[in-house]
């Protein structure tokens, strides 16, 4: 990143301000949601998938610190905390093989053929989600597949969480969502770190000085949002959970056409 110019810079900073409010906003969508625009920027994915990586490691840890410390504080604190450890543990048993296959390559497969069936999927979860009808597969089986799918996604790159969200926030409440998908996201982008580490890749850290204060920018605002929301009727909850990810598949669709 040491060539690029000014106006470069300018428009990257501004785009980890909205990766940092989609994060925190809504619990996902930090690389899905920017890693688009920032590839119009410079169209190199090594470079920037590290520095989202470590956004996501210190906001999401930073937020489920928060959010318990506050939950404990209230009068009537959420039981057993704002993580659904259970079911965490749960689809990560799900996920982790698919997750490890994703993460140091040993399966093939046309990546723009993978993503298009992964867009199409979230079109029609956010659709139900958008005309408050949400999908129910009815089938531990077919969540299962959903969460595998997403789970090597996750591992190839850090775009996964869609599909795993559509999933998630069937059995998920919405107290909870947010801190439950910000834990198994820590724990996912754990490994991938790692495999980062292992293969030498450069980690960006001289750029996390001025690019951590632009996506906390954002993650303060989305922090303010989720509030808002939550104390909203479910309905609207799940209508913008809709439309978010509508806009993420819709992106995504377009990535891979173009």
């Amino acid at each position: 990143m040491s060539d690029l110019t000014l106006v470069q810079y300018a428009l990257i900073g501004v785009i980890f301000v909205w990766s940092g409010f989609v994060r925190s906003g809504l619990g996902f969508g930090g690389a899905v949601l920017s890693l688009p625009f920032l590839l119009l920027v410079y169209d190199e994915p090594l470079v920037f998938l590290p520095i989202i990586a470590v956004h996501l490691l210190v906001f999401s840890s930073l937020t489920i610190w928060m959010n318990n410390r506050r939950n404990h504080s209230r009068e009537n604190p959420v039981e057993g905390g704002t993580v659904d450890w259970p079911y965490l543990w749960r689809i990560l048993g799900i996920m982790i093989v698919p997750k490890l296959i994703g993460v140091f390559g040993l399966i093939t497969m046309p990546g723009n053929v993978l993503s298009a069936i992964i867009f199409v999927i979230v079109a029609l979860y956010s659709v139900s989600y958008i005309i408050n009808k949400p999908f129910r597969s009815g089938s531990k089986t077919v969540d299962a597949i959903f969460l595998m799918v997403g789970g090597y996604i996750s591992g190839t790159s850090l775009i996964g969480a869609p599909l795993i969200i559509a999933v998630a926030a069937q059995h998920v409440v919405k107290e909870k969502l947010r801190d439950t998908l910000f834990a198994l996201w820590f724990i996912l982008v754990l490994i991938k770190m790692a495999a980062f580490v292992w293969a030498g890749v450069d980690l960006q850290l001289i750029h996390h000085l001025w690019l951590l204060p632009c996506a906390s920018v954002g993650h303060v605002i989305g922090l303010y949002v989720h509030d808002r929301m939550l104390r909203a009727e479910t309905p609207v909850f799940f209508r913008v959970l809709g439309v978010v990810l509508l806009v993420v598949s819709s992106v995504g669709m377009f990535s891979v056409l173009g």
